[in-house]
């Protein structure tokens, strides 16, 4: 006697074969088999017309403190999926202690949303998560910016010692069940940090077989050296490569997509094992502050204050800012318009404005320096891609979906409600770039044997009864950047662990969530 039969429902398996018609049983905690004739079991669910796939694994999440807040949030489980990877773009939210937390904080409190950041080590921070209960299941990288600002503050150069102990608490994470290393280079204090500094820290994740993921140092004029870098770390230390988000940003640059893939195909062939993954948006979403040159951060918030209240500094680093030479900062590379302003803690009138808009006519530089003196963790939507690039890259076997999605509070990005469904609805159904299997598969099994989730990412005997049943037909997100918090339509049930967690379209309120260590 099965626990729960999926009847009659068309099964994608996650590897990219083609549909069938089958049902699907669940005992416990995994699947027991698919097929026809499955017997009887204590609970069916008619799916006839409906899709039954593995629950979507999101390999790049900002969801980190989710799961700490008052109240279940299921913004991830109504869009089917039921696996979160945190600790993305080199932000982790351990290990961290009171003064790395007072040197930094500004940059963790936009990735935080409504929950303070504590000082805890890593195992401290998974602990946390499990006793809180999530959602949908998380699994945790270690970010190299959270290690840097642990041993060496905000400094630029590196102290003595400093990378010895960055690699010990790499080690310790890892020990208490990190499944990766992550970096975000655009960001200080990593972008600080040079190539070997990196390889270093890869090379503690490789004695733990776990793959480095990265928020390369550039994505847009100096996007092939980034690529270079990032596969020169992965071939020094011996690791599996994610690239995050892949993208082709800034209007000189579109038209790129190709390069792009052209390294990632050259570097599997020499033998790293590289993939990457991408959103389905021509906008991206970070800290506004990231409009800045590095150098407007160095020594932490306080600094990054002062300098740009002083007249003086601040002509300088508008005059980094506005060259094309300096490696990030990304201000040359939009206007004013593409950059609309999310989260901003004292200036609520600026939020859902652009650069634009709120300098009236006047200094938009100037206006953003004002900005980010009153919150310099200040979030943004920014406009930087072509849609043929978004395609391009979407459609190459090597890369997975991703949202890179913030908390699900304000006004985010609209990837943090409906990057999956839009995938499926809009570059599925209505524009063909992808076939049903294939979008699947990149949302499945593709993230899954890239991060080591054993079992997981495919419907087959013995897999986790992790499950997504979705209307082909409806499937999509309606939200914009204005109004992003729409509820995407089309997801009908989730399954997590072999609990019914999203029935009939509607979350049942249980946490049945758990930590996948490594």
């Amino acid at each position: 006697m099965h626990d729960l039969v999926l009847r009659g429902g068309t099964v994608v398996d996650g590897l990219g074969g083609p549909a069938v018609v089958a049902d699907v049983a669940i005992t416990g905690e995994r699947v027991t088999a698919v097929g026809a004739d499955l017997g009887p079991a204590r609970r069916e669910l008619d799916v006839t017309g409906l899709v039954v796939a593995p629950g979507f694994i999101d390999p790049h999440s900002h969801s980190d403190m989710v799961p700490l807040m008052a109240d279940p949030q299921p913004f991830k489980l109504l869009q089917g999926v039921t696996t979160e990877i945190v600790g993305n773009c080199g932000f982790s939210f351990a290990p961290l202690d009171a003064a790395g937390i007072e040197a930094a904080g500004a940059l963790f409190a936009e990735i935080a949303g409504p929950v303070p950041v504590s000082p805890l080590d890593f195992a401290g921070y998974l602990a946390a998560v499990d006793a809180a209960g999530s959602a949908n299941h998380v699994a945790a990288l270690v970010g190299h910016n959270t290690l840097r600002v642990q041993a060496n503050g905000m400094d630029e150069a590196l102290r003595p010692g400093a990378l010895d102990e960055m690699c010990r608490l790499a080690d310790e994470a890892f020990a208490a069940g990190a499944i990766g290393l992550s970096s975000g280079l655009i960001y200080p204090p990593g972008s600080y940090g040079d190539t070997g500094e990196l390889v270093a820290l890869a090379r503690v994740a490789h004695r733990w077989n776990r793959p480095y993921t990265t928020h390369m140092r550039n994505e847009d004029d100096r996007l092939a050296e980034a690529l270079d870098e990032a596969v020169e770390i992965a071939t020094q230390a011996r690791v599996r490569l994610q690239i995050s988000h892949c993208k082709v940003a800034g209007r000189a640059n579109h038209g790129g997509a190709k390069m792009l893939l052209s390294k990632l195909h050259d570097a599997r062939l020499a033998g790293v094992d590289v993939r990457g993954d991408v959103y389905p948006y021509r906008a991206g979403g970070t800290f506004l502050n990231a409009l800045l040159p590095g150098s407007a951060q160095v020594g932490g918030t306080a600094a990054l204050r002062a300098r740009l209240a002083d007249p003086a500094a601040r002509a300088a680093l508008r005059a980094q800012a506005e060259d094309l030479t300096q490696p990030n900062g990304f201000w040359a590379r939009v206007t004013p318009a593409d950059v609309l302003v999310t989260t901003h803690l004292t200036r609520p009138d600026a939020i859902g404005r652009t650069l634009d808009g709120l300098a009236g006519g006047g200094d938009a530089f100037d206006t953003l320096c004002e900005l980010l003196i009153a919150d310099p963790g200040a979030g943004m939507v920014i406009t930087m891609m072509a849609e043929e690039d978004v395609e391009t890259i979407m459609a190459d076997p090597l890369v997975g979906i991703g949202s890179d999605n913030g908390p699900p509070v304000g006004l985010q990005h609209p990837r943090t409600w409906g990057c999956f469904p839009r995938v499926l609805g809009e570059y599925v159904r209505e524009r063909g770039v992808l076939t049903l299997p294939e979008a699947v598969r990149k949302m499945t099994s593709a993230i899954a044997d890239q991060f080591g989730l054993a079992g997981r990412g495919f419907v087959g005997a013995g897999a986790a009864a992790d499950l997504v049943v979705f209307d082909p037909a409806a499937i999509g997100h309606e939200g914009t950047y204005e109004v992003p918090d729409v509820r995407p339509a089309g997801v009908v049930h989730v399954l997590l662990a072999g609990h019914p967690v999203v029935v009939g379209g509607e979350f049942t309120g249980e946490r049945h969530g758990r930590v996948l260590r490594g």
